[in-house]
């Protein structure tokens, strides 16, 4: 199976454009390239029935946690103009490749 590269990364702002969770806002917390999902902060929380296991210190009862969600219903918030945006690839004077906003020809990485 072949993996699907996302321009969207760890600790990125994004919004939710797709879903139960439509227009929520969270930050990527985990991503997963082989499935093409990330998992966002606050966004598509799901129940989790856990037996309780004294000796790893868990507690048993539902729990509630993040999901992952596909990335094609996400989009970015871009941070010089915060507006969601989709993202571009530039390559700089120094060499260096970048992500850049669409909208406002901003780099989003530092």
């Amino acid at each position: 199976m072949s993996r699907l590269q996302t321009p969207i990364r760890r600790n990125d702002n994004v919004i939710v454009t797709a879903g139960k969770d439509r227009g929520k806002r969270g930050r990527v917390l985990k991503v997963l390239p082989e499935k093409n999902r990330l998992v966002i902060e606050g966004v598509n929380f799901i129940s989790r029935h856990t037996r309780p296991n004294p000796s790893k210190n868990i507690k048993g009862g539902i729990m509630k946690r993040e999901a992952p969600l596909h990335a094609s219903n996400v989009q970015m918030i871009c941070p010089e103009c915060s507006a969601r945006t989709r993202i571009g690839r530039r390559t700089l004077g120094d060499g260096r490749k970048v992500r850049i906003c669409r909208k406002c020809e901003g780099v989003v990485d530092k």
